[in-house]
């Protein structure tokens, strides 16, 4: 998972308590790995599912379907909208 080619240049810190370092000392040892890899390991796992739930998304032939039909579909007219969108807003350039 990690990428072991490349020289190592950046620290993190981590504060915890005493029972949740052991826990990481515990699970890096079944795992056989250092604390530092094993975290570096599940942490970029997890960074990795978190940034795919947001750029990645899964869909059946019926659920494309309708979802290529509403990016298709012209917007309907939203007076409410188009109000809210005028307002000149104070950051805005003159």
């Amino acid at each position: 998972m990690t990428d072991t080619t490349t020289g190592k240049s950046e620290r993190v810190d981590l504060r915890m308590t005493p029972t949740a370092k052991r826990t990481l000392q515990r699970a890096a040892a079944v795992a056989n790995k250092t604390v530092s890899e094993f975290l570096l390991d599940s942490s970029l796992s997890a960074a990795f599912d978190t940034l795919a739930d947001r750029r990645v998304f899964q869909l059946d032939e019926v659920q494309w379907a309708a979802f290529m039909n509403a990016l298709d579909t012209p917007p309907r007219n939203n007076p409410r909208l188009r109000k809210l969108l005028a307002v000149k807003l104070p950051w805005d350039p003159e």
